[in-house]
């Protein structure tokens, strides 16, 4: 198995530790694993879709952040029929996104929040 060198924040780090513990797997490694087979696995299943959809996209991020889920939002006008933003607490934003359109777009929309730092977590679903 190739060695791979990983890097993340210590806080990721504390919470991947406390995952790790609290779902049984043996190391950092087999959870980072799981979690890589996850992604892959909701990439390939968003990558079937085609045609017209309609879903919802959910946004967590921290009120320093909003300027880049703004400037995300303007990019898929063309997709976004309802957005709404709520403060969930002290510092915590989350907003849902209500798209209809082109699945690979709806996917494209996903993506660029997913890789965006500053996002704390993207949910896609359809519907």
């Amino acid at each position: 198995m190739t060695v791979v060198s990983l890097s993340f924040p210590d806080s990721m780090l504390k919470d991947m530790d406390n995952l790790q513990k609290a779902l049984g797997f043996t190391g950092r490694s087999e959870l980072v694993r799981a979690s890589i087979r996850l992604l892959l696995q909701d990439v390939r299943d968003n990558d079937a879709a085609s045609g017209e959809t309609s879903a919802v996209v959910v946004v967590t991020h921290t009120e320093e952040n909003e300027e880049t889920v703004t400037r995300i939002k303007h990019q898929f006008d063309d997709l976004v029929k309802t957005h709404i933003h709520n403060k969930i607490a002290k510092n915590n934003c989350v907003e849902l996104f209500l798209v209809d359109g082109n699945a690979s777009e709806v996917n494209s929309m996903t993506r660029e929040f997913q890789k965006q730092d500053a996002i704390k977590s993207v949910k896609l679903v359809k519907v």
